[in-house]
């Protein structure tokens, strides 16, 4: 008897979570307000140890990391998080005062899937959101199916 194959949603969270790390409590609570209007889980970190450490118990969806925090800076977080095959599939998106070539070149190096430099722009940081949000779908489906695949090869 054939395996049916499990629906697109079958473990794939109703709602998103997003953590914001960054240490200045202003940029937190503005990240914050701009993302109340949506249905997310969000959790705070306010700096690198914390964020790994939150990562760790709260599995997000997605991190807008800031690059300049105590402990360890976002490009470390960013390395140490896609080195971590559990967390490798989190989506990055590193929220940064820092905007020269370099910053970005060594954001993309350490793994971040998108930049945006600060000031935010309430609009752009929603349009990106929701679209690493939707990539974060598209790699979740993937994923299941590439199970999926392997376990009826394996039968």
């Amino acid at each position: 008897m054939p395996r049916k194959i499990p629906a697109a949603g079958d473990n794939i969270p109703a709602r998103r979570k997003i953590l914001i790390a960054d240490d200045n409590i202003a940029n937190v609570e503005l990240l914050e307000a701009y993302l109340a209007d949506f249905d997310y889980d969000i959790a705070t970190a306010a700096d690198g140890a914390e964020t790994l450490s939150k990562t760790d118990a709260f599995l997000p969806d997605l991190i807008l990391l800031d690059i300049m925090m105590p402990k360890f800076s976002g490009f470390e977080v960013c390395e140490k998080l896609k080195g971590n095959p559990k967390t490798k599939n989190i989506m990055i998106l590193m929220v940064t005062a820092l905007n020269e070539l370099g910053d970005v070149d060594r954001a993309v190096k350490a793994g971040c899937d998108d930049y945006l430099s600060k000031p935010v722009n309430r609009h752009e940081l929603i349009k990106r959101v929701g679209i690493l949000l939707k990539l974060r779908s598209v790699e979740d489906e993937l994923d299941r199916l590439r199970r999926y695949i392997d376990e009826m090869e394996r039968d």
